[in-house]
């Protein structure tokens, strides 16, 4: 299975170049990217100033901040707030990017990727649009609920940075791996691929996830970056689109090759082989010349 997964990666990182891919990875860059820059141009200066306001009025954290100003980095308590409301802000547009993404954009690009590649693989509608909406937010909303619950481990140094991957690994597996098989594969193909691959798959959206954090690292450059932050999530959100793109892809070249592979497998083996000569016809009744009853 190694070849097949870096066969379809490298093919996925191709497909990004093409003129149809980056067009639609500005989709859900126009819509989250829009409703971001507007909570941002309305909401932005109230909230840090309501999250600075609980800080300070918390009697946990002024230990911490009695420390910053006796070091002289008293300065870093004004940061506190703004990173507070991006690091609340962030997951929320990327999972909902997500979604728009799986809605929007993987149809999109399985279309393309079957067009190219797999021109002759039979459309079998196994699952349709509900279902695909009803899976998406069905695991968005466990996604979000393992966020939530995950915080707390975030600032123990290892976790953070193994946590946030495997829960958009895990989502993005779900998500992506159900969409791409929506339209090809029948309800029992799609199943039976599902458990086939799931270790190849739940790989291939850690993959993804890990992906997903660089994005983030962008807030790490700089506490310079924190006065742009309106501008910057419109452009992480971009990124973050770019990623779903290439896991769109990847999962799209992965899973269809294998439905190819699976169909080509259950086909009866005199189908593939010489043709069969063609029937001799049966018998006449009637009688040859020259009888006489």
């Amino acid at each position: 299975m190694t070849r097949e997964l870096l066969d379809s990666f490298w093919r996925a990182a191709a497909y990004c170049l093409h003129p149809k891919v980056i067009a639609l990875s500005l989709l859900p860059l126009a819509i989250v990217g829009g409703v971001a820059a507007a909570l941002g141009y309305w909401f932005w200066e109230p909230a840090v100033g309501d999250v600075r306001a609980w800080l300070e009025d918390t009697a946990l954290l002024e230990p911490i901040f009695a420390w910053l100003r006796s070091i002289g980095a008293a300065g870093w308590a004004s940061v506190v707030a703004p990173l507070v409301v991006v690091a609340l802000a962030v997951p929320v547009f990327v999972v909902v990017s997500l979604l728009v993404a799986a809605l929007l954009m993987t149809p999109a690009i399985v279309r393309l990727v079957a067009a190219r590649r797999f021109p002759r693989l039979e459309r079998r509608h196994g699952a349709g649009f509900v279902a695909g909406l009803g899976v998406s937010l069905g695991c968005t909303a466990i996604a979000f609920a393992a966020l939530v619950v995950s915080i707390p481990f975030w600032f123990v140094p290892p976790l953070v940075l193994v946590l946030p991957p495997l829960i958009w690994g895990w989502l993005t597996y779900r998500v992506f791996a159900h969409d791409v098989l929506a339209d090809h594969a029948s309800r029992d193909e799609r199943l039976q691929l599902l458990r086939a691959e799931r270790w190849q798959l739940f790989g291939m959206g850690v993959a993804c996830g890990a992906l997903g954090a660089a994005p983030s690292l962008i807030w790490a450059v700089s506490a310079l970056a924190l006065v742009f932050a309106p501008l910057l999530i419109v452009v992480a959100i971009w990124l973050y689109t770019l990623v779903f793109a290439f896991s769109s892809l990847w999962f799209a070249h992965y899973l269809l090759a294998a439905l190819e592979r699976l169909r080509a497998s259950a086909e009866p083996t005199g189908t593939t082989g010489a043709p069969r000569p063609a029937a001799l016809p049966p018998p006449s009744l009637e009688s040859p010349p020259g009888f006489v009853a």
